[in-house]
């Protein structure tokens, strides 16, 4: 037994059928004619003419078409297959869909796995070694300022009410009192903090990137290199640390 493949002698279509029925049936246009003239017409098929004529669905109950693609041996093995399959526990083991893909299908070797988290560990190493540093002297800078925050404002005033120093290089500060402090203080304090910050650092005093605010009593100076600039009416004296 096997399968068949002929032309519709009416439409020209393709037709699968038994090698055992003697007739044919076209799916497309019901064309029900012997099977041999089908698969003569297959093989010589120049200069046939296909009338394209119109049939009724066949009203008999016998098949004349089949849709049959696995011969009985395909069948037997996947049978045999799925047999053993079963026997050795691997049920299930068989995707349902052969387009599918799973992890395991795109699971990384382990040698490219471990380079990935070799080299991740190196840039996190590397990372660290440069940004712990410079974090460490960041801070060590800010505590010696600090140790040394009087000399900032000496002269100027006494009654100091807090300050904030803040900034990748502490260039930036902010100073809270209860007294007056007039353009001339203001300049002062600024030049006073450029020292203490040079000295801190152990560097020259370097005022380009410096900017000092001062709360004073209904006063709030900005001083940077470029000179002082004085707001009147402060609305509120407080001092926020800011990144």
């Amino acid at each position: 037994m096997a399968t068949l493949q002929g032309v519709c002698k009416n439409c020209g279509s393709l037709i699968m059928f038994d090698d055992r029925d003697e007739s044919c049936e076209c799916v497309f246009c019901n064309c029900v004619f012997p099977s041999a003239e089908a698969v003569e017409i297959m093989n010589n098929p120049d200069g046939y003419e296909f009338p394209n004529e119109h049939y009724e669905p066949s009203k008999d109950t016998r098949r004349h078409t089949t849709t049959r693609v696995f011969s009985d041996e395909n069948i037997k093995n996947t049978i045999k297959r799925e047999e053993l399959d079963a026997a050795s526990g691997k049920t299930g083991a068989v995707k349902k869909n052969e387009f599918e893909v799973s992890p395991n299908d795109v699971k990384a070797p382990l040698k490219l796995v471990s380079l990935i988290v070799g080299i991740s560990a190196v840039v996190l190493m590397i990372v660290l070694v440069i940004s712990i540093p410079l974090y460490n002297k960041r801070k060590d800078v800010k505590l010696k300022i600090e140790d040394r925050i009087s000399d900032v404002y000496a002269g100027v005033y006494e009654d100091n009410m807090g300050y904030t120093i803040w900034g990748q290089n502490a260039q930036n500060i902010k100073l809270l009192t209860s007294e007056e402090v007039d353009e001339e203080g203001a300049l002062k304090i600024f030049d006073n903090y450029c020292e203490v910050r040079g000295d801190a650092r152990g560097k020259s005093a370097s005022a380009s990137d410096v900017k000092v605010v001062i709360y004073s009593d209904g006063c709030i100076w900005t001083v940077t290199n470029d000179g002082a600039e004085a707001d009147k009416e402060p609305s509120e004296l407080k001092i926020e640390e800011e990144d």
